[in-house]
């Protein structure tokens, strides 16, 4: 295919652009001639190649990650190591930060303000939570162990497999609240019920959960008539701001990137008013850097508009001040589980794969198939370069008590510290193809 004026301009300028680059390498190939980028001698031994089959990459790729995106459905390159090419962009996007912040004067007030017109009402929630989670249960169920839970789990050993992970993370929560018979949870984002049905079965608590997808709502109101657990767990179908009452725990787990920026205070008011005087709240959360979290929340991305559309990932520094601001709760204890998310998206990201013949006579298409391959890889990229970041916060209201055993500030568990060498995390990544 012949470049248009517009491709030659725009692979001119990704050209110099690319050739600022200097963490990792990054090697593009267009037929026979082989561009290089970067510098491995820089200690970054992330390498990854860009095959390019159309000259409108150069164009789309102007266009941010949407535009890269898009190309990628499109078929116009193709990457045999999506997660190095996502690491290789992560290491070398302060710069474009820094310019950005540069230009956000100007550019962020009417980013916001189109934002704003979009902002999670509702009604807005709900449509945009079915677009990612009633797609289909199947669909969740190729990619996700028998738990069902579609979240950070924790890798207690290298040899553990996904599912005892996840239930790792489950124990972990439970403990962290010092979870009893005599609690009655709350948890905000049902999921498809794995925390409200193992929270009852292994500590005797009731739970009412609410979720506004649909499919999970079925999904986890059959699960827990399965488990016979009718009298200890109520599933509801509410949107967070509608719900009432007084609860001695409250869990969200990963639910908070889905509540918006603008409605950040909205959300931890609501949390705190539900919670009992002596109540605690299990936050489990992606975060981004505090640097990249204002030029972030009000722009387009291909996440927060193929994937989880209007999402907005919140930093530690937004969320200590809007806690400060809106609420009496305070942190007790956070633990960084980050290096855990690269390791539960290699799981993800294979079994993904390894369904594609099911999921096409599912009726997902190769395009939604290549989205979502670069949903997991990019996802993946940015946990192991910590661009993203994954935390639980202890929040407490002022009567809380703390566990009284001696040394203890949370019950006793293994830690997640990286307990997989972050050189063999490298090369599983780059071997799941």
């Amino acid at each position: 295919m012949k470049a248009r004026f517009s491709d030659r301009v725009a692979r001119w300028l990704v050209l110099r652009l690319l050739a600022r680059t200097h963490g990792g390498e990054l090697t593009i190939v267009e037929g026979s001639e082989r561009l290089r980028f970067g510098d491995c001698a820089s200690g970054h031994a992330v390498r990854a190649v860009i095959e390019v089959h159309s000259p409108r990459f150069y164009r789309s790729l102007l266009r941010g990650s949407v535009g890269l995106c898009e190309s990628y459905m499109d078929h116009c390159w193709d990457c045999q190591d999506l997660v190095a090419l996502t690491r290789f962009a992560a290491l070398n996007v302060r710069p474009l930060d820094n310019a950005r912040r540069v230009l956000a004067p100007v550019t962020i007030p009417f980013q916001r303000w189109l934002r704003w017109l979009a902002r999670n009402t509702p009604r807005r929630a709900r449509k945009r939570v079915a677009a990612h989670y009633d797609l289909g249960n199947e669909l969740f169920s190729l990619f996700l162990d028998p738990t069902m839970m579609y979240s950070c789990a924790v890798f207690d050993s290298p040899e553990a497999t996904l599912q005892e992970a996840s239930l790792a993370k489950l124990e972990r929560v439970c403990s962290k609240l010092d979870l009893g018979p005599t609690d009655h949870v709350l948890e905000i984002g049902s999921g498809w019920g794995g925390f409200a049905v193992y929270a009852a079965e292994h500590y005797g608590c009731r739970v009412t959960t609410t979720t506004i997808s649909r499919e999970q709502h079925a999904y986890a109101t059959a699960r827990v008539c399965a488990a016979g657990l009718q009298d200890r767990v109520t599933v509801l179908l509410e949107d967070y701001r509608d719900l009432r009452g007084s609860y001695d725990k409250l869990v969200s787990i990963e639910m908070i990137e889905a509540v918006g920026w603008q409605y950040l205070g909205t959300y931890f008011r609501r949390c705190s008013e539900l919670l009992r005087a002596d109540g605690a709240m299990l936050l489990q959360a992606i975060v981004i850097d505090d640097r990249a979290y204002h030029v972030e929340k009000a722009s387009k991305s291909f996440i927060n508009t193929y994937i989880f559309p209007g999402g907005c990932l919140p930093s530690m520094q937004v969320i200590s001040r809007t806690l400060a601001r809106v609420t009496d709760l305070h942190n007790v204890h956070k633990e960084d589980i980050t290096p855990h998310y690269a390791e539960t998206l290699v799981h993800w990201r294979e079994r993904f794969l390894a369904a594609a013949e099911r999921l096409h006579e599912l009726g997902y298409d190769e395009r939604f198939r290549r989205l979502w391959e670069l949903y997991l890889s990019y996802c993946e990229g940015g946990f192991r370069e910590r661009r993203i970041e994954n935390v639980q916060l202890l929040l407490a209201k002022p009567g809380y008590l703390r566990p009284t055993k001696p040394g203890d500030l949370i019950p006793s568990y293994p830690a997640a510290a990286p307990l997989i060498p972050s050189e063999t995390l490298s090369l599983s990544a780059s071997s799941t193809k």
